[in-house]
Protein backbone atom coordinates (compact mmCIF):
# COMPACT_ATOMS: atom_id res chain seq x y z
CA UNK A 1 0.00 0.00 0.00
CA UNK A 2 2.37 2.56 -1.18
CA UNK A 3 -0.03 5.32 -2.49
CA UNK A 4 1.18 8.60 0.03
CA UNK A 5 1.18 10.95 -2.59
CA UNK A 6 -2.65 10.65 -3.58
CA UNK A 7 -3.49 10.51 0.24
CA UNK A 8 -1.40 13.63 0.73
CA UNK A 9 -3.34 15.07 -1.95
CA UNK A 10 -6.56 14.54 -0.04
CA UNK A 11 -5.68 16.28 2.83
CA UNK A 12 -6.28 20.10 2.46
CA UNK A 13 -9.66 19.80 0.50
CA UNK A 14 -10.88 17.35 3.16
CA UNK A 15 -10.42 20.07 5.30
CA UNK A 16 -11.53 22.64 3.76
CA UNK A 17 -15.01 20.84 3.27
CA UNK A 18 -14.68 19.98 6.74
CA UNK A 19 -14.85 23.08 7.88
CA UNK A 20 -17.63 24.25 5.27
CA UNK A 21 -19.40 21.42 5.78
CA UNK A 22 -19.46 19.81 9.57
CA UNK A 23 -22.45 18.89 11.71
CA UNK A 24 -22.67 20.59 14.98
CA UNK A 25 -22.14 17.93 17.08
CA UNK A 26 -22.10 19.09 21.20
CA UNK A 27 -18.49 16.99 21.36
CA UNK A 28 -17.58 19.26 19.10
CA UNK A 29 -18.08 22.44 20.56
CA UNK A 30 -15.91 21.76 23.30
CA UNK A 31 -13.35 19.08 22.03
CA UNK A 32 -11.29 18.95 25.68
CA UNK A 33 -9.80 15.49 26.24
CA UNK A 34 -11.96 14.07 28.54
CA UNK A 35 -15.57 15.86 25.89
CA UNK A 36 -13.39 13.86 23.25
CA UNK A 37 -12.84 10.37 25.32
CA UNK A 38 -16.50 10.02 26.48
CA UNK A 39 -18.05 10.75 22.91
CA UNK A 40 -15.50 8.38 21.04
CA UNK A 41 -16.22 5.12 23.45
CA UNK A 42 -20.03 6.01 23.23
CA UNK A 43 -19.90 5.98 19.14
CA UNK A 44 -18.38 3.10 18.90
CA UNK A 45 -20.61 0.56 17.18
CA UNK A 46 -23.11 3.03 17.83
CA UNK A 47 -25.10 5.28 16.23
CA UNK A 48 -24.37 9.25 16.35
CA UNK A 49 -28.33 9.85 16.84
CA UNK A 50 -28.45 7.37 20.10
CA UNK A 51 -25.59 8.52 21.56
CA UNK A 52 -26.44 12.48 21.38
CA UNK A 53 -29.00 12.33 24.53
CA UNK A 54 -26.83 9.83 26.27
CA UNK A 55 -23.37 12.18 26.46
CA UNK A 56 -25.72 15.24 27.75
CA UNK A 57 -27.00 13.37 30.41
CA UNK A 58 -23.62 11.57 31.49
CA UNK A 59 -21.19 14.98 31.05
CA UNK A 60 -24.80 16.25 33.21
CA UNK A 61 -24.06 13.37 36.01
CA UNK A 62 -20.13 13.08 35.53
CA UNK A 63 -18.37 16.39 34.44
CA UNK A 64 -15.03 15.39 34.41
CA UNK A 65 -12.55 12.94 35.40
CA UNK A 66 -12.91 12.88 39.13
CA UNK A 67 -16.62 12.11 39.14
CA UNK A 68 -16.07 9.16 36.77
CA UNK A 69 -13.94 8.22 39.42
CA UNK A 70 -15.63 8.31 42.08
CA UNK A 71 -19.22 7.29 40.98
CA UNK A 72 -20.88 3.85 41.91
CA UNK A 73 -21.22 0.98 39.49
CA UNK A 74 -24.70 0.81 39.64
CA UNK A 75 -25.18 4.64 38.97
CA UNK A 76 -22.83 4.60 35.81
CA UNK A 77 -24.48 1.42 33.89
CA UNK A 78 -27.09 3.42 35.10
CA UNK A 79 -26.56 6.18 32.52
CA UNK A 80 -25.03 3.91 30.22
CA UNK A 81 -28.72 1.77 30.37
CA UNK A 82 -29.67 0.96 26.75
CA UNK A 83 -26.75 2.30 25.28
CA UNK A 84 -25.05 -1.24 24.79
CA UNK A 85 -21.42 -2.89 25.53
CA UNK A 86 -21.45 -2.16 29.05
CA UNK A 87 -17.67 -2.98 29.25
CA UNK A 88 -17.01 -0.01 27.63
CA UNK A 89 -18.53 2.30 30.71
CA UNK A 90 -17.00 -0.32 33.02
CA UNK A 91 -13.61 0.34 31.43
CA UNK A 92 -14.15 4.58 31.05
CA UNK A 93 -14.42 4.22 35.23
CA UNK A 94 -11.27 2.01 35.57
CA UNK A 95 -9.23 3.95 33.22
CA UNK A 96 -10.80 7.22 35.75
CA UNK A 97 -8.96 5.63 38.72
CA UNK A 98 -5.92 5.24 36.70
CA UNK A 99 -5.68 8.59 35.74
CA UNK A 100 -6.51 9.75 39.04
CA UNK A 101 -3.69 7.44 40.54
CA UNK A 102 -0.82 8.31 37.95
CA UNK A 103 -1.72 11.40 35.94
CA UNK A 104 -3.52 14.07 38.72
CA UNK A 105 -6.99 13.53 37.25
CA UNK A 106 -5.57 14.54 33.14
CA UNK A 107 -5.61 12.53 30.22
CA UNK A 108 -2.20 11.72 28.80
CA UNK A 109 -0.68 13.24 25.43
CA UNK A 110 1.27 10.64 24.00
CA UNK A 111 -0.71 7.88 21.86
CA UNK A 112 1.67 5.17 23.82
CA UNK A 113 0.07 6.22 27.50
CA UNK A 114 -3.72 6.74 26.41
CA UNK A 115 -3.25 2.92 25.09
CA UNK A 116 -2.32 1.77 28.51
CA UNK A 117 -5.37 2.84 30.05
CA UNK A 118 -8.33 0.20 30.01
CA UNK A 119 -10.40 0.38 27.26
CA UNK A 120 -8.58 2.96 24.83
CA UNK A 121 -7.20 1.04 21.79
CA UNK A 122 -5.07 2.66 18.60
CA UNK A 123 -8.32 4.64 17.12
CA UNK A 124 -9.64 6.38 20.63
CA UNK A 125 -5.99 7.29 21.43
CA UNK A 126 -5.56 8.38 17.56
CA UNK A 127 -8.91 10.42 17.94
CA UNK A 128 -7.93 12.01 21.57
CA UNK A 129 -4.60 13.10 20.52
CA UNK A 130 -5.36 14.40 17.42
CA UNK A 131 -8.42 16.15 18.02
CA UNK A 132 -7.54 16.97 21.61
CA UNK A 133 -3.88 17.19 21.61
CA UNK A 134 -3.76 18.75 17.85
CA UNK A 135 -0.90 15.72 17.53
CA UNK A 136 -0.18 14.02 13.87
CA UNK A 137 -2.13 10.70 14.77
CA UNK A 138 -4.45 8.89 12.49
CA UNK A 139 -7.87 7.79 14.43
CA UNK A 140 -8.45 4.34 11.64
CA UNK A 141 -11.91 2.89 12.05
CA UNK A 142 -14.60 1.31 9.95
CA UNK A 143 -15.76 4.83 8.17
CA UNK A 144 -11.69 5.89 7.26
CA UNK A 145 -11.17 2.33 6.62
CA UNK A 146 -14.06 2.47 3.67
CA UNK A 147 -12.96 6.07 2.38
CA UNK A 148 -9.11 4.81 2.19
CA UNK A 149 -10.13 1.46 0.55
CA UNK A 150 -12.42 3.55 -1.90
CA UNK A 151 -9.68 6.43 -2.82
CA UNK A 152 -7.01 3.57 -3.68
CA UNK A 153 -9.27 1.08 -4.95
CA UNK A 154 -7.82 -1.21 -2.96
CA UNK A 155 -8.98 -4.83 -2.32
CA UNK A 156 -6.79 -5.87 0.87
CA UNK A 157 -9.78 -7.00 3.38
CA UNK A 158 -10.50 -4.67 5.65
CA UNK A 159 -11.21 -7.48 8.45
CA UNK A 160 -7.99 -8.40 8.64
CA UNK A 161 -5.41 -6.29 10.94
CA UNK A 162 -2.85 -6.06 8.74
CA UNK A 163 -4.94 -4.00 6.64
CA UNK A 164 -5.92 -1.60 9.39
CA UNK A 165 -2.10 -1.06 10.35
CA UNK A 166 -0.95 -0.17 6.71
CA UNK A 167 -3.74 2.20 6.07
CA UNK A 168 -2.55 3.52 9.61
CA UNK A 169 0.73 3.90 8.54
CA UNK A 170 0.04 5.16 5.26
CA UNK A 171 -1.95 8.21 7.09
CA UNK A 172 0.31 8.80 9.55
CA UNK A 173 3.12 9.29 6.59
CA UNK A 174 0.68 12.18 5.49
CA UNK A 175 -1.10 13.53 8.63
CA UNK A 176 -0.24 17.54 9.11
CA UNK A 177 -0.02 18.95 12.96
CA UNK A 178 -1.85 21.60 14.73
CA UNK A 179 -5.52 22.14 14.62
CA UNK A 180 -5.16 20.74 11.29
CA UNK A 181 -4.71 17.19 12.82
CA UNK A 182 -7.87 17.11 14.32
CA UNK A 183 -9.52 18.86 11.42
CA UNK A 184 -8.35 15.82 9.06
CA UNK A 185 -9.41 13.19 11.46
CA UNK A 186 -12.81 14.61 11.93
CA UNK A 187 -12.88 14.75 8.39
CA UNK A 188 -12.59 11.56 7.14
CA UNK A 189 -14.88 10.04 9.79
CA UNK A 190 -17.56 13.06 8.62
CA UNK A 191 -16.98 12.01 5.12
CA UNK A 192 -17.54 8.33 5.87
CA UNK A 193 -20.49 9.15 7.74
CA UNK A 194 -22.42 11.38 5.34
CA UNK A 195 -21.18 11.02 2.07
CA UNK A 196 -18.65 7.49 1.31
CA UNK A 197 -21.71 6.07 3.16
CA UNK A 198 -21.28 1.79 4.15
CA UNK A 199 -24.71 1.31 2.68
CA UNK A 200 -26.41 1.92 -0.72
CA UNK A 201 -24.67 4.12 -3.17
CA UNK A 202 -22.05 6.84 -1.80
CA UNK A 203 -22.75 10.48 -2.69
CA UNK A 204 -19.83 10.76 -4.91
CA UNK A 205 -20.93 13.81 -6.87
CA UNK A 206 -21.12 15.25 -3.30
CA UNK A 207 -17.56 14.21 -2.32
CA UNK A 208 -15.00 16.87 -2.08
CA UNK A 209 -12.07 14.11 -3.22
CA UNK A 210 -14.33 12.85 -6.53
CA UNK A 211 -11.48 14.46 -8.84
CA UNK A 212 -9.05 12.07 -6.79
CA UNK A 213 -10.97 8.97 -5.86
CA UNK A 214 -9.96 6.06 -8.01
CA UNK A 215 -13.13 3.62 -7.49
CA UNK A 216 -15.42 6.86 -8.32
CA UNK A 217 -13.74 7.35 -11.48
CA UNK A 218 -14.04 3.73 -12.28
CA UNK A 219 -17.40 3.87 -11.29
CA UNK A 220 -16.59 1.20 -8.34
CA UNK A 221 -17.34 2.59 -5.08
CA UNK A 222 -19.43 0.02 -4.10
CA UNK A 223 -17.17 -2.35 -4.57
CA UNK A 224 -14.81 -1.36 -1.88
CA UNK A 225 -14.26 -2.19 0.83
CA UNK A 226 -13.86 -5.74 0.65
CA UNK A 227 -14.37 -8.25 3.22
CA UNK A 228 -14.75 -11.56 4.14
CA UNK A 229 -18.03 -12.63 5.22
CA UNK A 230 -19.17 -12.93 8.69
CA UNK A 231 -19.96 -16.11 10.58
CA UNK A 232 -23.25 -16.69 11.16
CA UNK A 233 -24.91 -15.67 14.43
CA UNK A 234 -25.76 -18.30 16.98
CA UNK A 235 -29.36 -18.92 17.53
CA UNK A 236 -30.99 -19.37 21.29
CA UNK A 237 -34.23 -19.60 22.37
CA UNK A 238 -34.97 -18.36 25.67
CA UNK A 239 -37.81 -18.33 28.39
CA UNK A 240 -37.71 -14.90 30.63
CA UNK A 241 -39.67 -14.64 33.75
CA UNK A 242 -41.71 -11.37 35.35
CA UNK A 243 -41.76 -13.08 38.38
CA UNK A 244 -44.18 -11.14 41.02
CA UNK A 245 -44.73 -11.53 44.66
CA UNK A 246 -47.36 -8.63 45.85
CA UNK A 247 -46.40 -5.48 44.14
CA UNK A 248 -42.42 -6.75 44.26
CA UNK A 249 -40.57 -8.27 40.96
CA UNK A 250 -37.76 -10.69 40.86
CA UNK A 251 -34.41 -9.33 39.18
CA UNK A 252 -30.94 -11.13 39.47
CA UNK A 253 -27.55 -9.83 38.75
CA UNK A 254 -25.49 -11.55 35.72
CA UNK A 255 -22.07 -12.87 36.26
CA UNK A 256 -19.37 -10.94 36.26
CA UNK A 257 -18.06 -12.29 32.91
CA UNK A 258 -19.82 -13.08 29.77
CA UNK A 259 -22.73 -11.66 27.72
CA UNK A 260 -24.30 -8.55 29.71
CA UNK A 261 -22.06 -9.11 32.84
CA UNK A 262 -23.05 -7.73 35.92
CA UNK A 263 -25.48 -6.67 34.74
CA UNK A 264 -29.38 -6.55 35.86
CA UNK A 265 -31.68 -8.55 34.12
CA UNK A 266 -35.40 -10.95 35.02
CA UNK A 267 -34.96 -14.37 35.78
CA UNK A 268 -34.69 -16.82 32.81
CA UNK A 269 -33.65 -20.05 31.18
CA UNK A 270 -32.33 -21.45 27.91
CA UNK A 271 -35.32 -23.16 25.93
CA UNK A 272 -38.72 -23.05 25.95
CA UNK A 273 -40.61 -23.72 28.97
CA UNK A 274 -43.99 -24.53 29.70
CA UNK A 275 -46.10 -23.34 32.98
CA UNK A 276 -45.19 -26.44 34.48
CA UNK A 277 -41.30 -26.36 33.42
CA UNK A 278 -41.52 -23.22 35.08
CA UNK A 279 -42.59 -24.07 38.56
CA UNK A 280 -39.91 -26.80 38.42
CA UNK A 281 -37.01 -24.70 37.84
CA UNK A 282 -37.91 -22.14 40.04
CA UNK A 283 -38.98 -25.05 43.01
CA UNK A 284 -42.30 -23.43 44.07
CA UNK A 285 -45.86 -23.57 43.14
CA UNK A 286 -47.02 -20.38 41.21
CA UNK A 287 -50.37 -18.91 41.92
CA UNK A 288 -50.92 -18.16 37.85
CA UNK A 289 -48.32 -18.19 35.26
CA UNK A 290 -49.69 -16.77 31.57
CA UNK A 291 -47.82 -15.65 28.52
CA UNK A 292 -46.70 -12.20 28.48
CA UNK A 293 -45.13 -12.04 24.78
CA UNK A 294 -42.21 -12.33 22.47
CA UNK A 295 -38.90 -10.82 21.97
CA UNK A 296 -36.19 -10.61 20.05
CA UNK A 297 -32.78 -9.50 20.41
CA UNK A 298 -29.67 -9.58 18.54
CA UNK A 299 -26.07 -9.28 19.85
CA UNK A 300 -22.95 -9.43 17.49
CA UNK A 301 -22.84 -13.31 18.14
CA UNK A 302 -25.89 -14.55 18.97
CA UNK A 303 -29.52 -14.01 18.20
CA UNK A 304 -32.18 -14.12 21.50
CA UNK A 305 -35.89 -14.78 20.99
CA UNK A 306 -37.32 -14.63 23.88
CA UNK A 307 -40.99 -15.79 24.94
CA UNK A 308 -42.19 -14.42 27.78
CA UNK A 309 -44.29 -15.09 31.27
CA UNK A 310 -46.22 -13.40 33.91
CA UNK A 311 -45.53 -15.82 36.71
CA UNK A 312 -47.18 -15.12 40.54
CA UNK A 313 -46.06 -16.60 43.11
CA UNK A 314 -47.20 -16.56 46.72
CA UNK A 315 -43.71 -16.16 48.87
CA UNK A 316 -40.75 -15.16 48.00
CA UNK A 317 -38.30 -17.53 46.23
CA UNK A 318 -34.16 -17.13 47.15
CA UNK A 319 -31.84 -16.15 45.03
CA UNK A 320 -33.18 -13.28 43.65
CA UNK A 321 -33.15 -8.72 44.42
CA UNK A 322 -36.72 -7.79 44.62
CA UNK A 323 -38.34 -4.54 43.98
CA UNK A 324 -41.34 -2.99 42.32
CA UNK A 325 -41.41 -1.96 39.18
CA UNK A 326 -40.97 1.97 39.78
CA UNK A 327 -37.83 0.80 41.51
CA UNK A 328 -36.46 -1.14 38.57
CA UNK A 329 -36.85 1.40 36.24
CA UNK A 330 -35.50 3.98 38.19
CA UNK A 331 -32.56 2.33 40.11
CA UNK A 332 -31.73 -1.25 38.41
CA UNK A 333 -29.53 -0.96 35.09
CA UNK A 334 -32.01 -3.74 32.68
CA UNK A 335 -30.01 -4.26 28.89
CA UNK A 336 -32.15 -3.42 25.96
CA UNK A 337 -32.09 -7.19 25.22
CA UNK A 338 -34.92 -7.01 28.21
CA UNK A 339 -36.33 -3.43 26.94
CA UNK A 340 -39.68 -5.48 25.79
CA UNK A 341 -40.11 -7.43 29.01
CA UNK A 342 -39.65 -4.46 31.38
CA UNK A 343 -42.69 -2.61 29.31
CA UNK A 344 -45.05 -5.56 31.06
CA UNK A 345 -44.19 -4.41 34.36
Amino acid sequence: MKDARLISGCVAPLIDWYRRSRRPLPWREQPTPYHVWISEIMLQQTRIEAVLGYYSRFLAALPDIPALAAVDEDSLLKLWEGLGYYSRARNLKKAAGVLMAQYGGMLPRTVTELKALPGIGDYTAGAIASIAYHQPEPAVDGNVLRVVMRLLACSDDVIEPKTRKAVTALLRACYPSGENAGLLTEGLMELGETVCVPNGEPACLLCPLRELCRAAQSGSATDYPVRTKPKERRRETRTVLLLRCGTDYAIRRRPDTGLLAGLWEFPNREGLLDAAGIEQALGVKLLSCVPCGEGKHIFSHVEWHMTGWLAECAEKPEGFTWADAATIRARYSIPTAFRYFQKKL
